[in-house]
């Protein structure tokens, strides 16, 4: 009888360490992280022409300038002149709620000096405002 004890308690073990093995070990490949304006030219040498990543920050004031393949702009790491920015040639629709002073995240890869995404994820609140309609009480 304690045979078949231990040999009980050793499978669950032994099932146990498995199962948490198959959930945090791959965890971290499942993990997308994004680089700050300051990160993304500081590892510049890191992600080299093509090489894909999600760049992330603020949309800056006076810096969105519309095309009909998608548009320009500059993603920064705050609102000032003096943090650090990089702009974005983004190709495709923009994201419904895209607008400046937004937080943004784009994916894509540098190509020259440039960075050019087709995928944007932007950063909203979590209160719904249904659209305003004409002669509804405030």
């Amino acid at each position: 009888m304690k045979r078949y004890r231990l040999l009980v308690v050793s499978v669950a073990g032994v099932v146990l360490v498995l199962v948490g093995l198959l959930v945090f070990g791959n965890l971290n490949r499942n993990l997308v992280y994004y680089l700050t304006p300051e990160e993304a030219v500081g590892r510049r040498a890191d992600f080299p022409d093509g090489r894909r990543f999600q760049l992330g920050g603020l949309v800056r004031d006076g810096s969105v300038d519309r095309s009909s393949g998608g548009l320009r702009f500059v993603v920064s790491s705050g609102l000032d002149a003096t943090s650090s920015s990089v702009t974005v040639e983004h190709t495709g629709a923009p994201a419904q709620l895209f607008q400046v002073g937004i937080g943004v995240v784009v994916e894509g890869s540098w190509q020259g000096g440039r960075f050019v995404s087709d995928t944007m994820i932007v950063k909203h609140d979590e209160n719904y405002r249904p659209p305003a309609t004409e002669g509804a009480a405030p």
